[in-house]
């Protein structure tokens, strides 16, 4: 047997776990969903999962910049300025990853006037990285614990909305969430250095 024909075994037999891998976990992701959008427990909070989507189209993000900018310090300012650079890097880094990866959402249940804002490309969930990127960005410029706890159960709700309102599967919201976070991690310092 030759060197090269080992090789290739070797690595088509690699390459077929891989693919059963993924199958799994794309199996898991669906059936995450199901339970998800199914589930009585969430049914009962519909209506507030239907407001933290909305919520996630940033009303709350909007409505705490213009507040800062209009009563805050200078220093209050130049945050409402970091936020919203960060706010710009992950929506295009998360726009650029839905047509690069190009998952199509599940299928929809339930219309609404939100449905026509969206693409047709599901990971990530900007709506989850976008939450979890300001988070992180306020809770890192304005640390204290209540506020730490009230815009990661906002941003926890925001992505749960996505699963229950079968906008999302559970992936990419886990995908937007860590998108999200990374990129606020790595972008404040930087941001702030450059602007300090």
């Amino acid at each position: 047997m030759r060197v090269g024909d080992a090789l290739r075994r070797w690595e088509e037999r690699g390459l077929a776990r891989l693919d059963r891998a993924v199958e799994r976990v794309l199996l898991w992701d669906e059936r995450a969903l199901e339970r998800v959008s199914a589930a009585p427990a969430l049914r009962r909070m519909g209506l507030l999962l239907l407001a933290a989507t909305y919520v996630g189209y940033g009303y709350v993000w909007a409505a705490l910049a213009l507040a800062l900018i209009l009563f805050g310090s200078p220093r209050d300012q130049l945050n409402v300025l970091l936020g919203l650079a960060v706010l710009i890097v992950v929506m295009a880094v998360g726009q650029a990853l839905k047509h690069l990866v190009a998952r199509p959402r599940p299928a929809f249940l339930r219309r609404g006037f939100h449905h026509q804002f969206l693409t047709p490309s599901s990971f990530p969930s900007n709506h989850t990285a976008v939450a979890f990127a300001l988070a992180y960005v306020v809770v890192r410029l304005y640390p204290a614990w209540h506020t730490a706890l009230l815009l990661y159960a906002l941003a926890g709700l925001i992505g749960l909305s996505r699963v229950y309102l079968r906008e999302h599967y559970p992936l990419d919201v886990l995908g937007g969430a860590a998108l999200g976070t990374y990129l606020a991690h790595g972008l404040l310092p930087w941001l702030a250095r450059c602007v300090g």
